[in-house]
């Protein structure tokens, strides 16, 4: 994944942010990076770029605008936004800077104090000279991809927790005689975004269930049904369909969401920003109880970024669910036409869902829409207010990382139901086989792409641990086809293979004792694999487990919760291999009564049913029930009754 460079640039006048028209008449101060302020004057009357900007939105009253005109208007709105980032010298520095390094993605921060700016399609900005792909859209090109995001000004940062389990909640509504809106084709790209996560099951009712789990539907919605949803789950996704409305308030025409009543629900309810933001961040009153707003909220709705009037309080619908605390909102500035909002859909979700950065999805999103609905500028419609705090890409890579490993588990679910059948039903190679195959081959490909986003100068303990998971995935293949007849050379394969990415993960991370402590056993299980005996491998590879069982004893006093856990079960995995590696001074009892304090010290920690303990106890019913071996049986039996489990 390319490194991300932020530039925030910061537009502020003095005054409220209401009740300000624009003119050119009017300074406004602008900061970005470490550069003084410039002082920057707007090449628009209000009221010339309200006639410019209703020539975008594709008709003005009954009258359709030209495609010729509006193309026009919105080449010469983008170079005139597009000189207007000339006039910002440390601009142009940031991005001189950036574009000579490769490979480097660009994130623009807008903030933006006054609502009249809010009127400006940045988004249509053409390059002007000096600028990455000079005389084409800004924010289209591709030789120094740029993303743009705009923001509130806030006194405090506005927290935000990206590495949360998704749920999903999924709002439609078309009342009062409005033209029905394309319910199924959202749902349906939602329903695509989540399936890699929805446990692989023959039974449809059984596979609803699971849906259900992460995603949850609001047909012909009212704001009650949704404060209610809200109230009842913390969703981190909430995708609204709904058509955009006018409205009038204090004398001043604004942009609603068309929702239907919650009185009569045949009639329109046109719900402001703050009302929506109300009903989408309450807490539970009975409790009092702070509730996590939802962290992304996607408008695929007209005008939902239209600020339309900035003479009284309030934004667009987008500004003041943003002002409200929630993260990140995706709105369309204009008109949205429906080919266009099933794309934003389908793109949006796939990729957040996966784990992408949503600057980079933003970009994509743009780029996609401009190829595939090239008679509109919905391109440029597209907003996004954003918080972006100094770990977020931190937050998107732990997410990107739990995503990856649930796509994997979910897989690995299948093929233990494939063989938990198998021994129930007896063995049907012919059915069960090609499944198990192509589920192996997903997961590896999975663990490939995982791998291929570092490189060699990544982190190394970062890469040691996708490193180590890809070795015990291979593991799990192998004793997965060690259930299969005839399938005695894939099994061989997969315990040689994770043998070569445990040794890897070694490489890279010297210090991480669970690795070196799967290596040995892996290097033990392969040459039983192979017909060879143990008798060498404490002479070649004795110091391995000294020093493992050194440095868990080194990291065990810092250890705290599931890490102290983990350590005394490596320490209690070590123990049972030393009847291998150990040589002759290994003595059977006292390695039984150490392997029995140890898993004992697991327990005082966590209870007999918590994935710590399941997890230990998994591993050693392997060296019981799969990886047979006197050597060790004795041992891991000690373990297993220690854990409360059945030796």
């Amino acid at each position: 994944m390319s490194e991300i460079h932020t530039i925030k640039l910061e537009i502020l006048r003095p005054g409220p942010a209401h009740n300000q028209l624009l003119s050119p008449l009017t300074p406004y101060l602008v900061l970005c990076g470490a550069d003084g302020p410039v002082t920057l004057s707007l090449p628009f009357e209000q009221r010339q770029l309200l006639i410019r900007l209703e020539r975008l939105r594709y008709s003005t009253g009954k009258t359709a605008v030209p495609a010729s005109q509006r193309e026009a208007e919105l080449h010469e709105l983008g170079e005139t936004i597009g000189e207007m980032f000339a006039q910002v010298p440390a601009l142009l520095a940031e991005l001189g800077s950036v574009r000579s390094q490769k490979e480097k993605f660009v994130h623009l921060r807008l903030s933006l104090s006054a609502f009249e700016l809010a009127l400006l399609p940045f988004e249509t900005a053409i390059a002007p000279e000096g600028f990455p792909g000079s005389g084409s859209p800004i924010f289209l090109q591709s030789k120094t991809p740029i993303t743009l995001t705009r923001e509130v000004r806030r006194g405090q940062p506005l927290p935000v927790e990206w590495n949360r389990l998704p749920r999903i909640l999924f709002i439609f509504a078309s009342p009062g005689g409005l033209a029905s809106v394309p319910a199924k084709q959202h749902l349906l790209a939602l329903r695509r975004a989540i399936d890699p996560w929805i446990k692989i099951t023959d039974d449809e009712e059984e596979r609803l269930i699971e849906v259900k789990k992460i995603l949850t539907v609001l047909p012909e919605a009212t704001l009650e049904q949704i404060r209610q949803a809200c109230m009842d789950t913390e969703y981190t996704h909430v995708h609204i369909l709904a058509h955009g409305a006018p409205y009038d308030h204090a004398g001043d025409q604004h942009y609603g969401l068309a929702l239907c009543s919650s009185t009569n629900p045949a009639e329109l309810d046109v719900v402001d920003g703050e009302r929506l933001a109300i009903a989408l961040t309450t807490d539970r009153a009975a409790t009092c109880t702070a509730r996590l707003r939802p962290t992304v909220l996607s408008l695929a709705t007209c005008d939902s970024g239209n600020v339309c009037s900035v003479l009284t309080p309030g934004g667009s619908i987008a500004h003041e669910l943003h002002a409200a605390g929630i993260p990140w909102v995706f709105a369309s500035q204009f008109p949205l036409w429906m080919r266009s909002s099933n794309i934003f859909a389908e793109v949006l979700y796939k990729r957040l869902l996966k784990g992408a950065d949503p600057r980079c999805v933003l970009h994509e999103l743009r780029q996609r829409l401009r190829i595939s609905c090239p008679d509109t500028h919905d391109w440029a419609s597209i907003v996004a207010y954003a918080t972006v705090p100094s770990d977020f890409e931190k937050q998107v890579s732990d997410f990107r990382d739990q995503q990856t490993r649930k796509r994997i588990e979910t897989k690995f679910e299948r093929i233990d139901v494939l063989l938990k059948a198998k021994n129930s039903e007896g063995d049907n190679k012919k059915t069960l086989a090609p499944e198990m195959d192509t589920l192996c081959a997903g997961i590896r490909q999975e663990l490939q792409a995982w791998r291929q986003e570092l490189d060699a100068q990544s982190c190394g303990k970062e890469l040691a641990e996708r490193l180590g998971v890809s070795a015990a995935s291979e593991k799990r293949i192998a004793i997965a086809y060690e259930q299969i007849s005839n399938r005695e050379k894939e099994r061989v394969e997969a315990y040689q293979t994770a043998c070569q990415f445990y040794r890897k993960a070694i490489e890279a991370d010297i210090s991480n004792h669970w690795v070196i402590t799967q290596y040995l056993s892996m290097l033990a299980v392969t040459k039983l694999t192979e017909g060879g005996g143990l008798s060498g491998l404490a002479r070649d590879y004795g110091y391995w487990w000294n020093a493992a069982r050194q440095i868990s004893h080194w990291q065990l006093p810092t250890a705290v919760g599931i890490e102290r856990a983990w350590a005394y079960g490596t320490l209690a995995e070590l123990e049972m291999l030393g009847a291998v590696y150990g040589g002759r001074k290994y003595n059977t009892e006292e390695g039984k009564e150490t392997i029995s304090r140890y898993c004992k010290e697991i327990m005082e920690i966590y209870g007999p049913q918590d994935f710590p303990v399941q997890s230990t106890v998994r591993q050693f019913r392997r060296y019981v029930d799969i990886w047979k071996q006197n050597k060790w049986d004795e041992l891991a039996r000690t373990a297993l009754t220690a854990l409360g489990a059945h030796g």
